[in-house]
């Protein structure tokens, strides 16, 4: 044995100049040389690809690696060229190749010049490369990224699925399976699908000391991210969004503040999007807005800060997405901006995809909500996601330095517990909430568990908190989930002893990001600022006097979180007021000449030094999308037609309009209104805004009724209650 690592050191310095391995590394790649089937997990810059490239250099024949990714394949491929003198050593099979180029592979594979050949999966599958490979001395396959054969893990590709019976059809050779994010669901579907499951497993920590992660309410998020960008000047940062059309926007807003950034999504041609990441790599800028197409396999130590504009659709990709700050063991910083909107909007969009997709889609969602409502330490959490357990806290994450009350729960873990054992361990967290909550919905009444015991038994209490406690149990290891049938709960032995012998059980109350999402930030705290309390009752005194003598609901001049950013910002000329959040250039001049006045003579009372400096530059016509709305609808286009030439959902052009009316431009929508619904209808809704309290649309629905009102026809009537009042 000695005898091998002694020969694994020579050759670990002789191709990578590294002088020891890192974690488990030596022992995988011994296991691989064994000839054994390895499973490995291994987290983001812990050196997955050592573990297939070094044995593939020590041992006979070619080794085949299939890999999701063509700009992975090419970077790995020019990486291991420089470690060989030969550049016949490294080569990739896949469609960015020309004939020629094609035979030239083909012809150093069979003169045994190729020590390592990457294929994506859909070139494995073409007759022409199975045919060729049955002609080729493999010495093992390795699957990389090999999360991406399962359903659930959070980058599924069908084709994944495939590689077995093809492996089969080839020839077969020993297997390493690497994936730095698995939770064990994911790992046992890898190992059922690629017919594995007596294989090795190599399970690094997924714990990442050096980063640190935190969730901030959603409001005002640009300008939280150019504030935070400003204060960490130089540093290197990547920006994920979940749409292109956000990308593109928030790359032109960072870009007039000031900051060196490019976008990067799917949508651009590859030179562009090729070109962008190299400027990223080169340091030539200091950010990329991306969606997450960007990143797999970037191998940049140096980036600093990871923020996510919108949550992840799972918390696998938010792990994998996060992983990639401070690979160099440095300073990584992780913060996502969160309101549960968005997880509403992702549930909208799975509307149309197969039961079982949808089920699974839902499923992750639930979990991204659970991380990023929970006061839980954040690590302790992930880790337990992917079967890791963690003892104390981190102190390196805004819960644990930041910690909520906490109370004593026995009582409630008592029934949590209590209630999963009465209905036989079959169901999962949402469903043993709302019967613990008393809410008979379809679910509850289809299984009669509306006549059971514990139904309502904790009925002071809701849906989201009964969660919370369940959370909470989960990560005492009272309660596991089942791993064939993902998230039904299970008692653990730990859990049947808490029953017979309750002790006391500390829990930690949620936050609450809905209040955060509809009031703004506090004073203090991780907002945009310390929005000054006293400046805010002064305008919110004006706005009502104001309201009063135009007849018209206060939200309708300006809306609070206009008046918030005026509390923060101090606007005391019109063209100032135009940058502040929701006013523009119509509302400003309708009603901003006493609001100007008001800050400008409380400033000079109070000497106060305004953050003129950290004032925001919006985009102006951001991508020219709002200037095309607004002259079509002069031209009475109808708004479905204006949708589909922009390629957006009907709701996203609601959106664009809503965002044109409330910066105060006068916008009339009578001849589409009149089309989709009748008078009765319309002047219902109208006069409802007219009495209301709130702009809210949930409040709207609440009180009209949903069984008679779409949220679609409220939020239009919304737009020309607005246009006509506010504007």
């Amino acid at each position: 044995m000695k005898n091998t690592g002694e020969i694994l050191h020579k050759n670990l310095k002789k191709y990578f100049g590294f002088d020891s391995f890192k974690g488990n590394q030596e022992e995988i790649i011994s296991n691989v040389l064994a000839g054994n089937d390895s499973f490995v997990l291994m987290p983001t810059g812990g050196g997955k690809s050592l573990c297939y490239q070094l044995p593939a250099l020590i041992k006979d024949g070619t080794a085949i690696v299939i890999s999701p990714l063509i700009a992975l394949m090419k970077n790995q491929v020019d990486a291991m060229r420089s470690f060989s003198l030969d550049d016949g050593v490294a080569h990739f099979l896949n469609s960015s190749l020309t004939k020629n180029a094609i035979a030239k592979v083909k012809k150093d594979v069979l003169d045994k010049r190729t020590r390592l050949l990457y294929v994506a999966p859909e070139s494995l599958t073409k007759e022409e490369n199975i045919e060729f490979l049955k002609k080729v001395n493999i010495s093992f396959y390795a699957i990389d990224e090999a999360h991406c054969i399962s359903e659930w893990g959070h980058d599924f590709r069908p084709e994944y699925r495939r590689i077995r019976p093809i492996i089969n059809k080839i020839g077969t050779a020993p297997l390493i399976a690497l994936t730095a994010t698995a939770t064990p669901k994911v790992q046992n579907d890898i190992q059922k699908n690629l017919d594995m499951l007596e294989a090795n497993v190599f399970k690094s920590s997924f714990r990442r000391h050096n980063l640190y992660y935190e969730i901030r309410p959603k409001v005002h998020a640009s300008k939280e991210i150019i504030k935070f960008i400003l204060a960490n000047h130089g540093k290197s940062g990547i920006i994920y969004c979940l749409s292109r059309k956000k990308v593109e926007e928030l790359a032109e807003t960072l870009k007039v503040n000031g900051i060196k950034v490019l976008p990067y999504h799917a949508g651009m041609d590859a030179m562009t999007r090729s070109n962008n990441q190299d400027q990223f790599l080169m340091e030539e800028v200091d950010v990329i807005v991306a969606t997450i197409a960007f990143g797999m396999g970037i191998d940049k130590p140096d980036v600093r800060f990871v923020i996510h504009y919108d949550m992840p659709k799972s918390l696998e990709g938010y792990y994998q997405e996060t992983g990639r700050a401070g690979r160099d063991g440095g300073e990584g910083l992780c913060i996502a901006f969160y309101r549960y909107k968005d997880i509403q909007k992702l549930e909208k969009f799975m509307q149309g995809k197969p039961v079982a997709e949808q089920e699974i889609g839902k499923q992750l969602l639930l979990e991204t909500v659970a991380y990023a409502e929970s006061a839980v330490c954040r690590p302790k959490l992930l880790l337990n996601y992917f079967g890791e357990f963690m003892e104390e806290g981190c102190d390196n994450c805004d819960n644990c330095l930041h910690p909520k009350e906490r109370f004593e729960g026995k009582e409630d873990v008592l029934l949590g517990l209590k209630s999963i054992l009465a209905v036989q361990e079959k169901f999962k967290s949402e469903h043993i909430a709302t019967i613990l909550s008393g809410i008979a919905n379809s679910a509850v009444k289809t299984y009669n568990h509306h006549h059971s015991e514990y139904f309502g038994a904790g009925k002071d209490k809701d849906v989201k908190y009964w969660n919370a406690v369940l959370r909470q149990a989960l990560i005492a290891r009272f309660i596991t989930k089942d791993i064939e049938n993902y998230g039904l709960l299970m008692l653990t032995e730990a859990g049947h002893a808490f029953i017979k012998k309750p002790y006391s059980m500390m829990l930690t109350q949620d936050h609450d990001f809905d209040i955060a999402s509809e009031e703004g930030v506090a004073a203090g705290g991780s907002g945009t600022g310390a929005v000054d309390e006293e400046l805010m009752y002064i305008l919110k005194d004006l706005r009502k006097k104001l309201a009063r003598e135009l007849n018209l609901p206060p939200f309708v001049i300006f809306q609070d979180p206009s008046l918030e950013d005026m509390a923060i910002q101090y606007p005391v000329k019109i063209e100032e007021l135009q940058n502040i959040v929701g006013v523009g250039t119509g509302k400003a001049k309708k009603y901003g000449k006493g609001f100007v006045e008001v800050i400008h003579e409380y400033v000079e009372e109070k000497d106060i030094i305004r953050p003129q400096d950290m004032v925001v530059k919006s985009v102006v016509n951001k991508s020219g999308v709002k200037v095309y709305i607004i002259q079509n609808i002069d031209r009475k286009l109808s708004l479905d037609d204006i949708a589909n030439a922009k390629s957006l959902s009907l709701m996203d052009l609601i959106e664009e309009v809503e965002a044109i009316v409330g910066s105060g431009t006068k916008l009339n929508i009578d001849y589409y209104l009149n089309e989709i619904m009748d008078d009765e209808k319309l002047d219902e809704i109208f006069e409802y805004f007219r009495e209301a309290e709130t702009e809210s649309i949930d409040d709207a629905l609440a009180e009209l009724g949903e069984e008679y009102f779409t949220e679609e026809e409220i939020r239009l009537v919304r737009i020309k209650f607005f246009s006509e009042l506010a504007n």
